[in-house]
C-alpha cells in the first residue's frame, strides 16, 4: 500500500469521550493527521475514564487510550487572545474541524459556521451532538444511555420479562462517531469536485434510530410494532442462541434448506414432517416448542464441534464468546485486527518500543489487502504544545502545495 486513503488530509479534534473521538480515530487510521485540541490541565474527560484508577489518575484511563492512539495533543484556552489566535492560524489550513460540545457553544465561543466558512472556505465542520444543532431537544445534555433509551433501542433488548435493557457497550456513541466519519469522507470527496466546505450536523438520535434498520422499517412499512425477544431473531425461526453441552451456540438456520441441514445435522430429521415447523411462519409460530426440540439434541456435542459441522453444511453456527476470548480468535490474528503501541512517553526516540505496550483495535477494513494501525500511542496532555508552531508550517506548507 503507497499510502493511507486519507494521508495529507488535516483534522482539528475538539471532541470529548466517545462519539467524537472514536470518529476522528477511525480518520487518524485512514491516514489523517489529527491534532486534538484540549483544555489547558484539563484534557478530554476520557483520560479519566477506565476500569485502572492508577491510569486514570495520570491522565492515560483505558477510554482514552483505546480512541486517541496516533493523534497529536495541544492545550489551547479558546477563551484566551492567545489560545484563539493559534486556533486560528490551524484553522485556516485545516481541511477538517469535529467538535462535540453540546449545540451552539462552538458559535459561542466565537467560532460559529458562517465565521468558520469565511475564515476558511474548504474547511469541513462536522459537529457531533445528541440531538442535532437545532430542534425541540437540542439543548438538552445526552450521554450514550440516554439515547439508547429514547431511541427505542432499549425496548427491544432483552426479553419480555427483562426489557428495557441497555446494550452492553456505549453502541450509540459508536454509530454516532462512524455516521460522522462517513459523512466527513463523503464530504470529502465532494470537495473534490467544486473545492467547497460542508457544514455537517450529526445527531446521535438520529443516527441510532437509522442504525436500528428493520426494527424501524417493519413499524413505518409494515406497521408492526417490534417487541423484545431476548436471543431469539424475529425475522426467522430456528434463529437464536441455543445450548450445546458446555456453552450456549448461535445458529440461524433462516433458508429452508438451512432448516433441513440443521435437522439432518443433529439427528432429527423427523422435524422436517412436523406439521408445525413446514415452513418459515409455522416455524415462528411454533418457536419455542422447535427450540426445545433442537435443544435436546444440541446438548450432546460441544458448542465448538457444532460450530464447525453446522459452517461446512452452510448453517451460519458459532459460539458466544467473552470479550477476553475474541480478542485471541484466530481469525483476528489472521487479519491484523489488533496492534500493539508503546505506552504514551515510553516510546524511544526513534519510535521504537521503549516499555510497556497498549493493545487497540484497528478498523475492520484492509486497504489493498493490508490491515491499518495507529502510527503513533495516544498523545500525553499537551504533548506537542512545543511542535505547534511546526504543526501550523507544515499544515500551512502543504495547504499552499495542493492549491
Amino acid at each position: 500500500m503507497a499510502q493511507r486513503p486519507l494521508t495529507g488530509i488535516r483534522v482539528l479534534d475538539l471532541t470529548n469521550v466517545l462519539a467524537g473521538p472514536y470518529c476522528t480515530y477511525q480518520l487518524a487510521i485512514l491516514g489523517a493527521d489529527v491534532v486534538k485540541v484540549e483544555i489547558p490541565g484539563r484534557g478530554d474527560l476520557a483520560r479519566h475514564l477506565g476500569p485502572d484508577p492508577a491510569l486514570n489518575d495520570i491522565g492515560l484511563g483505558a477510554s482514552f487510550l483505546a480512541q486517541n492512539a496516533g493523534k497529536k495533543s495541544v492545550e489551547l484556552d479558546l477563551k484566551h487572545p492567545d489560545g484563539r489566535a493559534a486556533f486560528v492560524e490551524l484553522l485556516e489550513v485545516a481541511d477538517v474541524l469535529v467538535e462535540n460540545y453540546r449545540a451552539g457553544v462552538l458559535a459561542r465561543l466565537g467560532f460559529d459556521w458562517p465565521y468558520l466558512h469565511a475564515l476558511n472556505g474548504s474547511l469541513i465542520y462536522c459537529a457531533i451532538s445528541g440531538f442535532g444543532q437545532d430542534g425541540p431537544m437540542s439543548q438538552a445534555p445526552a450521554y450514550d444511555q440516554i439515547i439508547q433509551g429514547l431511541s427505542g433501542m432499549m425496548s427491544l433488548t432483552g426479553s419480555e420479562d427483562s426489557a428495557p435493557l441497555r446494550v452492553g457497550f456505549p453502541v450509540s456513541d459508536t454509530v454516532g462517531g462512524l455516521t460522522a466519519a462517513l459523512a466527513i469522507t463523503a464530504a470529502l470527496a465532494g470537495r473534490h469536485g467544486d473545492g467547497l466546505g460542508r457544514r455537517l450536523d450529526v445527531s446521535m438520535l438520529e443516527a441510532s434510530v437509522s442504525a436500528m434498520g428493520w426494527a424501524v422499517s417493519n413499524y413505518l412499512v409494515g406497521g408492526l410494532p417490534p417487541q423484545p425477544m431476548g436471543n431469539q431473531n424475529p425475522t426467522a425461526a430456528p434463529s437464536g442462541t441455543f445450548h450445546a453441552a458446555d456453552g450456549p451456540l448461535n445458529i440461524a438456520a433462516n433458508r429452508q434448506g438451512q432448516f433441513e441441514q440443521l435437522c439432518r445435522c443433529v439427528g432429527r430429521p423427523d422435524l422436517l414432517t412436523d406439521p408445525r415447523f413446514a415452513d418459515r411462519e409455522q416455524r415462528k409460530l411454533h418457536r419455542d416448542e422447535l427450540n426445545r426440540e433442537l435443544d435436546t439434541a444440541l446438548k450432546t456435542r460441544p458448542a465448538l464441534a457444532w460450530e464447525r459441522e453446522l459452517n461446512l453444511l452452510g448453517v451460519p453456527a458459532a459460539r458466544i464468546l467473552t470479550v477476553a476470548q475474541v480478542v485471541e480468535l484466530e481469525q483476528l490474528a489472521h487479519r491484523g485486527f489488533l496492534t500493539q503501541v508503546p505506552f504514551p512517553g515510553e516510546a524511544g526516540a526513534d519510535g521504537a518500543a521503549g516499555g510497556r505496550q497498549v493493545r487497540v483495535n484497528g478498523t475492520g477494513v484492509l486497504v489493498d489487502g493490508q490491515p491499518l494501525h495507529p502510527t503513533a500511542p495516544a498523545p500525553l496532555l499537551g504533548e506537542h504544545n512545543d511542535d505547534l508552531p511546526a504543526i501550523a508550517r507544515r499544515w500551512r506548507a502543504a495547504d499552499r502545495a495542493t492549491r
